[in-house]
């Protein structure tokens, strides 16, 4: 029922090398032969790379590598301080009343308010363009 042909369904016959030494040589020359090879078309592709430009890339994997080891040691440090009882609510407090002292300082009078929005704009137009 199958479009198989049933020659394909048997075991290949392989025949088993010899043990000498001249076929383990032969072996190794095709070995080192092939891994010449490669190592040829490797040496070809890089170069055709143009290194002047990973820099820039060394840069960039540098920058995100640093990034997230700060992620992880700053995650810990916040894991840690979650561990006592009492520090989470002090610090919640303590930005509650950071959060009311700013806002009366810089939000109170109408010229103050439109002082930030100008803050605020310029940094949005410098860094968004």
């Amino acid at each position: 029922m199958s479009d198989s042909n049933p020659q394909e369904n048997q075991a290949p016959d392989f025949e088993t090398p010899p043990m000498d030494n001249a076929a383990g040589k032969a072996e190794g020359a095709s070995v080192s032969d092939r891994f010449s090879e490669v190592m040829g078309t490797v040496n070809d592709t890089l170069g055709k790379i143009d290194w002047s430009q990973m820099g820039k890339y060394g840069k960039a994997l540098g920058i995100i590598a640093v990034v997230i080891v700060a992620q992880v040691i700053i995650k810990v440090v916040i894991d840690t301080i979650n561990f006592f009882p009492v520090i989470p609510g002090l610090l919640e407090l303590l930005g509650v009343v950071v959060l009311g002292q700013w806002s009366w300082q810089n939000l109170s009078t109408s010229d103050k308010r439109n002082a930030v929005f100008e803050r605020v704009q310029n940094l949005r137009k410098e860094y968004l363009g």
